[in-house]
């Protein structure tokens, strides 16, 4: 683990809890700038996460990783993605509850935390069974970016590191 690690779970927690901090001060009256504010912290997420999740391709090939490690890697920041998101699904319920239907609405702290984890679990696998859907703009965003997130991390960029590792054992 990059010493950096940690605090990249420090800063998804911190800018949640100073939304919902926000939320709690500012009342309903915010709620469309802060699930606004929400989907444009994912926008900003979505662009890391490619960045970081490239970064990673590019040392993993230079550096010949292991088919294994790589996919190790990968496997952190997946989960770590899809931490992040269950996170921005969780504000965008605190702040609104009508942004994503299909969660009881009875649910608090961890048994909430745990249907967003859920529900971002299936959407980054892209199974989305439907029990649970964004009904709101912002939290659309916010499935799309994940969905987006992705579909680069699974698809384009594992994908990628196959061919790179291939190209670079015939050049050798």
């Amino acid at each position: 683990m990059r010493y950096r690690e940690p605090l990249e779970f420090l800063a998804l927690f911190a800018v949640a809890g100073l939304i919902l901090a926000a939320n709690a001060q500012l009342g309903p009256d915010f709620r469309v700038i802060l699930s606004a504010i929400v989907a444009a912290w994912a926008a900003c997420k979505t662009f890391y996460y490619f960045a970081e999740t490239l970064r990673h391709l590019i040392d993993a090939t230079a550096t010949d990783q292991a088919y294994h490690a790589f996919l190790l890697l990968i496997a952190y920041n997946m989960a770590q993605i899809t931490l992040s998101y269950a996170i921005d699904f969780y504000c965008l319920y605190l702040i609104d509850p009508a942004n994503i239907s299909g969660i009881d609405e009875n649910l608090s702290g961890a048994a909430l935390m745990f249907e967003c984890f859920y529900f971002s679990v299936l959407n980054f696998s892209f199974f989305g069974y439907g029990d649970i859907i964004p009904a709101h703009i912002p939290g659309k965003i916010v499935m799309l970016l994940e969905v987006v997130t992705a579909f680069s991390t699974v698809i384009f960029l594992l994908s990628d590191f196959v061919s790179i590792k291939d190209s670079m054992r015939k050049r050798r």
